[in-house]
């Protein structure tokens, strides 16, 4: 197997990033319009937000992402840094991918003095709660969400 290389999430990666943020989003029964996923992409990309992500590459070719954002916390003066839509092609799986995609938002979250990493998963991922429980500890919390319209 081929090395798995890290790095920043360019614009130049929006049609390899798409079918992976696609493969996001079915993962997780759900859908969203052409209009937020391109305004996602340029948040993403453009410098202008306090959020950005990574790519793992194989071989020339796309095998995961990692979204993150960084924001103020009421429990700590340094901000917190989240680690949202962490996704990996199945064949990746289980190969460290996802692992040094983690990484690397750690990393960026301690270059911008953040003092944590949190995130969130789907309690049917066990796949994904194998690596988690590896590499973090369970807070305990449980998610509630209250759609606004």
């Amino acid at each position: 197997m081929s090395e798995t290389i890290i790095r920043p999430l360019a614009a130049a990666d929006h049609s390899a990033w798409e079918p992976l943020w696609q493969g996001y989003l079915t993962f997780y029964k759900a859908s969203l319009s052409a209009e937020i996923t391109a305004e996602t992409f340029e948040r993403l990309t453009g410098g202008r937000e306090p959020m950005g992500g990574f790519v793992a590459e194989r071989d020339g070719k796309l095998i995961g992402i990692v979204h993150w954002v960084i924001h103020r916390s009421t429990w700590n003066i340094r901000n917190i840094c989240y680690l949202q839509d962490l996704f990996t092609v199945p064949e990746a799986r289980g190969s460290g991918a996802g692992r040094k995609l983690i990484e690397a938002v750690n990393a960026t979250a301690r270059a911008k003095d953040c003092f944590r990493v949190y995130w969130q998963t789907h309690e049917s991922n066990l796949q994904a709660q194998e690596l988690y429980d590896k590499v973090a500890e369970k807070s305990g919390f449980i998610v509630y969400r209250q759609p606004l319209g």
